[in-house]
């Protein structure tokens, strides 16, 4: 343990100014789980094998995937605002104004992924980052945290999640970026320990409890929504623990560059099903195999290709382009080689 801390100190004196790799992998693992439901929804498979009956894969791949990735990605998203609303308070007298014109952008580009994929996330986001995370930056953090509990647990009981989750998820990303839960995680250990402990037979508990419920009931149940939270909590926390390791360093290496473009990634995920469904035919089919293998490939070619483009320029082609908007000039891309020292 004691190795992997010092490996991991020598990574991040060699990061990318103002980046926290952790939080960079984290968002990688969870557009890896996002992808798999996205393709079962982009290309319409069938959920069903008899009236009433799901289909046993997709059932299993629900209560493993569905549900668990969405809130650790928008939980990542209140926390990212947060972090750059304060960066950019060091280098303009108007931030406010420099994140509205962020958020316009992703809205815009949201708009444009929605003819391709109806239910894609980059819209509401926006939406909700505009009339609720912006306001509640000014609230105080004990405030924001009480808010962002109160709407997460609320719409998980009543409404039954869905983007629903997605102001509450803000607003507790947003709560852990004031508490300075991101910039401290190297000395909360013991608390991600007591988190996972207490979450994994929760979720355990809650997954099986959604498994057991009748297709039919899941429409209304609480159970979804419950057991995704508990789960996306213990997928969290986990792999932060497995982070800390030695051979968690070599999982982030992967991780790392997916989450660094996962603007670019989650658009081109998009394109990748788009071309490969009339091919591996999955519309209105059971073939979750299928859906696994094509999975796997699009993961492995996003790593293979992030980490690549990573090696030469600074960002992702879309983080680039939505950077360049953001503060409204051309921003260099390619990396600068640092200079040979000798002697």
């Amino acid at each position: 343990m004691a190795a992997a801390r010092v490996i991991v100190s020598l990574r991040r004196m060699h990061n990318d100014a103002g980046r926290i790799r952790e939080l960079d992998a984290v968002r990688g693992f969870a557009l890896c789980g996002i992808l798999v439901v996205n393709i079962w929804q982009l290309t319409d498979m069938s959920a069903v094998c008899a009236p009433g009956e799901m289909a046993p894969l997709r059932h299993l791949l629900s209560v493993l995937f569905e549900g668990r990735f969405f809130p650790i990605f928008s939980f990542l998203f209140g926390l990212s605002f947060a972090l750059f609303l304060d960066s950019a308070a060091q280098r303009t007298a108007r931030p406010r104004l420099i994140l509205i014109r962020r958020l316009v952008a992703l809205g815009v580009l949201g708009l444009i992924h929605h003819q391709f994929q109806p239910g894609e996330a980059l819209l509401p986001y926006a939406l909700v980052g505009v009339l609720i995370l912006l306001p509640a930056a000014s609230l105080p953090r004990s405030a924001v945290l009480v808010a962002g509990l109160a709407g997460t647990i609320g719409v998980a009981v009543t409404l039954g999640g869905g983007f629903g989750l997605v102001p509450g998820l803000f607003l507790l990303g947003l709560a852990a970026a004031r508490y300075g839960v991101a910039e401290t995680l190297d000395e909360r250990g013991w608390q991600l320990a007591l988190v996972f402990a207490l979450a994994l037979p929760a979720a355990v508990f809650t997954g099986l409890w959604e498994y057991r419920t009748p297709y039919l009931d899941l429409l209304v149940s609480t159970a979804p929504p419950v057991a995704g939270l508990l789960g996306a909590l213990a997928y969290l926390t986990g792999l932060l623990l497995i982070l800390r390791t030695e051979a968690g360093l070599v999982l982030s290496e992967v991780l790392e560059p997916m989450g660094r473009m996962a603007l670019t990634n989650y658009l081109g995920a998009t394109v990748l099903i788009l071309l490969a469904e009339p091919r591996l035919g999955l519309s209105g089919s059971e073939k979750y195999g299928v859906l696994l293998g094509l999975a796997a490939a699009i993961i492995a070619f996003q790593a293979i290709t992030s980490w690549i483009w990573l090696r030469i320029f600074r960002y992702g082609p879309l983080e680039w382009l939505w950077r360049c908007v953001t503060w409204w000039q051309l921003v260099p891309a390619r990396r600068v080689p640092e200079p040979i020292r000798y002697g």
